[in-house]
């Protein structure tokens, strides 16, 4: 019984030295790290803003052949779908019923003309009057333009190129019957090189390029703003530009787009009548443009696009932007990030806005791909989805 306080006094001091020795461990315990992210520090850049636009190509000039007398065609006197000059002959219509009109019409004026002359010499010596003489030489004017008609549709009788092309099929054959007037056109003649390309540009775009013109925040692309360069359908690039000829005056009311005209050489005949192709325009140059990469880009719920950046402090902010373009892979910043910012492209599922956070140079981001070549940023409109 006497050793009873010794052993509640020994159990007392065991349990309030392992207490102590508990609180000396928590004490004693690190904290922990800040989170590692990458970022990429954004700075001003110079690029030519481009615009893509799709559009079809469309044939220089048209002509389609028509008859202008009636009769038999006898020969056709070209291939179909071969180049054709100025001047050549295409068909040739049955002559001979116009040809003995016209010598039917030169013997007429013959003996007008022959009376005329004879009625000159007897009006002087007043042996007839004058207006026999006046009625004589009527007869001749009438008989001479009767020749002219009569020598015109000789001549219709060969049908020739109205210009120089590329000339399609034949809708008509030997022997078929052609009339003056009619409706089918006997072949049509397309001048490809050089050939037109007709683009359509959104109304509310071209109202925003001119803001940002007017603003300073765009300045003209210089004496090569009219240059076009051409993309075709297989997504090759088309070797030669084109010049812009001219933009519609008037808005179409039911796609509320602007037309516009370019033209381009076409000596190998690559191009062709009512092909789909997509146009880049120069539309000007923005001297001092933040793009950010599409790592460091991403979207709240209402679909703004949102960034992280490292603050002075080393603290993460929340930014709102304002990005309506991407150019390759790259956003272009309007509002809501400038130079100097560090925006956090690796490691933004660690953090959030408000911790501290210790920053490097990002990984995720290829350098090389960071400064798009000035003459080819491309301006597309974002698709509204987050990246």
């Amino acid at each position: 019984m006497q050793f009873k306080p010794a052993i509640t006094a020994l159990v007392a001091a065991v349990a309030l030295a392992s207490l102590l020795s508990g609180c000396k461990k928590e004490e004693a315990a690190p904290a922990a790290p800040p989170p590692q992210v990458g970022v990429v520090t954004l700075q001003p850049q110079t690029f030519t803003l481009t615009s893509e636009l799709p559009g079809r190509t469309s044939a220089f000039r048209i002509a389609e052949v028509r008859p202008q007398v009636n009769g038999i065609i006898q020969k056709r006197l070209f291939k179909e779908g071969s180049d054709v000059k100025e001047g050549q002959q295409l068909y040739q219509i049955d002559p001979s019923v116009y040809e003995a009109t016209m010598k039917s019409a030169e013997a007429n004026l013959r003996s007008t003309k022959s009376i005329s002359d004879r009625y000159k010499q007897l009006v002087d010596e007043q042996a007839v009057s004058r207006q026999e003489y006046d009625t004589a030489v009527a007869n001749r004017l009438q008989s001479e333009a009767a020749l002219q008609t009569a020598q015109i549709n000789v001549r219709y009788t060969k049908v020739y190129a109205p210009l120089t092309g590329r000339i399609g099929r034949s809708s008509v054959t030997e022997g078929a019957l052609v009339s003056n007037g009619q409706a089918d056109a006997m072949a049509v003649i397309q001048q490809i090189d050089p050939i037109y390309v007709d683009v359509t540009q959104s109304s509310v775009e071209l109202l925003q390029l001119r803001r940002e013109l007017e603003s300073g925040r765009l300045q003209k692309a210089g004496n090569n703003a009219a240059t076009v360069k051409l993309t075709l359908e297989d997504g090759s690039q088309y070797k030669l530009d084109g010049k812009l000829e001219f933009s519609e005056v008037s808005v179409d009311q039911t796609t509320g787009s602007v037309t516009l005209r370019a033209v381009f050489p076409n000596p190998d005949h690559t191009l062709l009548p009512g092909m789909f192709v997509h146009a880049q325009l120069q539309s000007g140059v923005n001297s001092a443009a933040i793009l950010a990469p599409q790592q460091g880009v991403t979207r709240d719920l209402k679909g703004t696009p949102t960034a992280l950046v490292v603050g002075p402090d080393n603290k993460v902010e929340l930014r709102q932007l304002k990005a309506n373009r991407t150019v390759g892979n790259l956003w272009l910043i309007e509002d809501g990030l400038k130079a100097g910012d560090r925006l956090i492209t690796e490691g933004l599922q660690y953090v959030k806005p408000g911790i501290e956070v210790k920053a490097s140079e990002a990984t995720n981001v290829n350098v090389g791909t960071k400064n798009p070549a000035p003459a080819q940023a491309a301006d597309k409109a974002s698709s509204g989805k987050g990246e």
